[in-house]
């Protein structure tokens, strides 16, 4: 194991009883977290308010490829 110091880690942080790699499998997964902007997140206050907004974006984007 390497000896590294980190100016982030304090001396009263004790990692010995924490489990390598617990959480390695859900986070090579992925995520599709996205920070909105303030101006848009006023708008979009809410989870439901964006799926419902990008659902009726997408739907005019694939009716517009259909008559194209």
């Amino acid at each position: 194991m390497i000896d590294q110091q980190d100016s982030d880690m304090l001396d009263e942080y004790d990692f010995s009883q924490g489990i390598r790699g617990k959480y390695a499998q859900r986070y090579s997964q992925g995520t599709n977290i996205v920070r909105l902007d303030d101006d848009v997140a006023e708008i979009f206050p809410d989870e439901k308010s964006v799926n419902d907004a990008l659902r009726a974006l997408a739907k005019i984007i694939r009716s517009h490829q259909e008559s194209a």
